[in-house]
């Protein structure tokens, strides 16, 4: 029985040894650039290497109002008319993928 059981815990900790890294490994990636002509431009990724196409995208303007709501294209980019006053840009990959740039950080 002790063996068994020691079989067990064993077989679980290198599981988890194993499954750990590739939880890690997905931290999603957004910058966003303003292109000087009026729109914005949002690239985005994640840190495996995997592509962010059909990543939902949202620009809220200051009082969390959505403004424009849109995907990543196939090439993991998403451009959209820059909004007046403040807002910002969510990056919405699902929980724990989410990232959120203020539009003060958004520059050329």
């Amino acid at each position: 029985m002790k063996k068994k059981l020691s079989v067990l815990i064993f077989s679980a900790l290198v599981f988890g040894f194993f499954l750990t890294p590739a939880v890690h490994a997905h931290t999603p990636l957004c910058s966003c650039y303003d292109n000087g002509d009026g729109t914005v431009t949002c690239e985005g990724g994640f840190s495996d290497g995997s592509s962010a196409a059909g990543v939902q995208m949202r620009v809220e303007d200051g009082a969390g109002k959505v403004l424009i709501q849109g995907k990543m294209d196939d090439d993991s980019e998403f451009t959209f008319d820059k909004p007046a006053g403040d807002y910002k840009v969510q990056f919405d990959a699902g929980e724990g993928h989410k990232i959120t740039v203020d539009g003060k950080e958004i520059t050329q």
